[in-house]
């Protein structure tokens, strides 16, 4: 027989081994010298995937629930994690995260939802398409599509389509944002009056549950106002993590939107307005 730590006794020797595994996983957990070096994988796990969850953490690190809710606190306390329910985001602050980072969030998704945006978009038509990532990546996916006029305030996207011959790039002209290729100002917006499109692609910065389409550039939402405004059908990218996210300047509503491409599930007031307001929304993942 045997006896744990408590004085219990325990019948095989089994059960004392497991015993003494968990209190020594236990006691790991509680090193300072552990939790020094998860958090700053935690940072580049929300930074990577725009939010971390606890399951997910426990799993990653194997630890408890209770030790990553209290990682999580602690970055939070210190302003390096805004607290969501069953784990974390990255901080909302008032200007948006580097481009190379915004890059690798969510990628998979991104793809998905670039695909099914793109299988929407015939050949032989015009269409915008504005900053982002995600606008990035439908573009990727046009690159079989043919006789489309693509004209973008994006330098990334006209490289990603100059290999494609049958299609042409019409570049804005405008302010560069050296951060991420984008082009902006009365420059771009201007240039983009002169234009009648069949379909917009946009992408945002965040989305609030109640339908506002948000961004953190007020130089770039007139321009996104103006993209709205001359096309005939206006298509929306962007993943779940928008929703998680905050930004202070106001682009335009979702009832604009003629579809809106997603990976998840919105908010149920978000589904409940784009129903209201006739927003189709297309979602890649269950």
């Amino acid at each position: 027989m045997f006896l744990d730590a408590g004085g219990f006794i325990l019948a095989h020797p089994h059960a004392y081994q497991a015993v003494f595994a968990q209190n020594r996983a236990n006691t790991n957990m509680d090193n300072p010298v552990n939790q020094t070096f998860r958090k700053p994988e935690i940072i580049d796990m929300a930074r990577r995937d725009g939010k971390v969850t606890v399951d997910g953490l426990v799993t990653h690190f194997g630890v408890t629930p209770q030790t990553i809710r209290r990682d999580l606190t602690e970055l939070a306390e210190a302003g390096q994690l805004d607290r969501v329910h069953g784990g974390a985001v990255l901080p909302s602050t008032t200007q948006n995260i580097g481009y190379q980072d915004r890059r690798a969030l969510n990628q998979t998704a991104k793809v998905d939802i670039a695909r099914a945006c793109a299988a929407q978009i015939p050949n032989d038509c015009s269409l915008f398409m504005n900053i982002g990532t995600t606008t990035e990546a439908v573009a990727a996916q046009l690159t079989q599509h043919e006789g489309l006029l693509v004209v973008t305030n994006n330098i990334n996207i006209a490289l990603i389509l100059a290999d494609n011959p049958n299609v042409e790039v019409i570049v804005t002209g405008g302010n560069l944002r050296r951060s991420d290729g984008g082009l902006i100002g009365d420059l771009a917006s201007r240039a983009i009056e002169q234009f009648r499109f069949d379909f917009a692609v946009i992408g945002c910065s965040a989305l609030h549950e109640d339908g506002d389409i948000l961004d953190f550039d007020i130089q770039e939402v007139g321009v996104s106002k103006s993209i709205i405004a001359q096309s005939d059908a206006v298509f929306l990218v962007a993943d779940h993590s928008k929703f998680e996210r905050k930004a202070p300047a106001r682009i335009a509503s979702l009832a604009e939107v003629d579809i809106f491409f997603t990976d998840q599930s919105p908010p149920p007031p978000c589904l409940d307005f784009c129903a209201n307001h006739g927003t189709a929304i297309t979602q890649t993942a269950p």
